[in-house]
């Protein structure tokens, strides 16, 4: 058996079906593969999952797109590549709570931001703001990772980032009205999320690899055409959710059901435009830097470096 190390974004959650339905189902161990799944509970997001897998310490990990380009443009880390799309559709959003008058991105000018403290994340949230007609002028606070849900609903941030199908999902049951601002419906092409991210010498050995990747999109199909099944499968195998409600996972599912694959009916799959235009947004931006703050231009930074579709089972 092939011993293979996987990093997750946050806490098991419905993002992160496919995986352990592929685990649960023998996919994986179909292909002869050993597979591990790591909260980063595990840490308390004391490391992030691309610097895991930058290190060694994993073989693949789950992060947005604003991973691979943090990683290929500093003069630290070694470079990583994005392997497969977890997601077609970006089913995330900067919210509010409801009743707080902040109903716009605009209106967040003075107000209280709960960030993750990645590289690109604050300026990403401050050109949405100004992308609304504001000034982008909101306080930034980096409260502990897997805690900062709670700091919006305990009134310590005035807007987070979250993930709609978990968070929103959880607050519609608990009767708490959200503002959702969706980073496409105010010009911000926001690119893939999540992804799963490898270094380039697991890519040059990828037997397993591609092996993982068939088992995985073989999960994900699981998931979207048996919602129900998959969401007790992930209640049933995933240990330290967050919110294990049987009820709760079977909503939550539903709700990403027709994110997962791509309009041909392939997981995994990545597209030159959606990166291109992506990159070059954050350099028309002044997003996109190097770590002391230089511009860099989008030439210098081509998306065939950042990705790769070679090893999807459709490829």
């Amino acid at each position: 058996m092939t011993a293979i190390d996987l990093a997750l974004d946050w806490t098991p959650n419905t993002n992160h079906t496919g995986f352990y339905v592929a685990l649960a189902e023998g996919y994986y161990a179909d292909r002869g593969l050993d597979v591990s799944i790591h909260s980063p509970a595990d840490d308390d997001y004391e490391t992030t999952p691309a610097k895991q897998v930058a290190t060694g310490e994993v073989t693949l990990a789950i992060a947005p797109s604003e991973s691979v380009i943090s990683y290929q443009t500093h003069p630290d880390y070694p470079s990583l590549t994005a392997v497969a799309a977890v997601c077609q559709e970006d089913k995330s959003a900067i919210v509010t709570l409801g009743d707080s008058g902040l109903d716009r991105p605009a209106e967040l000018d003075g107000h209280r931001y709960a960030s993750y403290d990645a590289r690109f994340e604050d300026h990403i949230v401050r050109q949405l703001v100004r992308n609304d007609g504001g000034d982008g002028d909101i306080d930034i606070s980096t409260p502990p990772k897997l805690g900062i849900w709670n700091t919006l609903l305990d009134g310590e941030a005035d807007a987070t980032w979250v993930f709609m199908p978990w968070e929103g999902v959880l607050a519609a049951r608990d009767g708490i009205d959200l503002n959702a601002f969706y980073l496409d419906e105010y010009d911000v092409p926001y690119g893939y999320t999540p992804l799963l991210l490898a270094r380039p010498e697991t890519i040059d050995d990828g037997d397993a690899l591609g092996d993982f990747l068939a088992a995985t999109a073989r999960g994900y199909q699981f998931a979207v055409d048996n919602p129900d099944r998959a969401a007790e499968i992930l209640g049933e195998t995933a240990e330290g959710m967050d919110n294990g409600d049987p009820d709760f996972l079977r909503e939550s599912q539903r709700e990403l059901t027709d994110a997962y694959l791509t309009a041909d009916g392939g997981w995994g799959t990545m597209t030159h435009d959606r990166w291109d235009a992506f990159v070059e947004w954050l350099a028309d931006t002044d997003i996109l830097t190097t770590v002391d703050g230089e511009p860099i231009p989008a030439e210098e930074l081509p998306t065939t470096d950042l990705y790769t579709n070679e090893l999807l089972p459709d490829a």
